[in-house]
């Protein structure tokens, strides 16, 4: 897997993330399973740097050093 994620958008992610594992911990029925859901997928894909609805649609926002 190449990171497809950049800097910015993972901390955004991450942010989001966290946001919604709180709004999942404080809601109830079927609004906690799909926040949560929410949460974990955002979480995910700001830790590991890889999404894979980047990948399907081309999207590349991890910028590459070059020497």
């Amino acid at each position: 897997m190449t990171k497809n994620v950049g800097k910015a958008d993972r901390i955004i992610r991450l942010v989001a993330g966290l946001a919604l594992a709180f709004g999942a911990y404080r809601a109830e029925g079927a609004a906690m399973y799909i926040l949560g859901a929410a949460a974990a997928i955002a979480l995910l894909t700001g830790l590991l740097g890889w999404c894979g609805l980047y990948m399907l649609l081309g999207i590349n926002t991890c910028k590459i050093d070059k020497p």
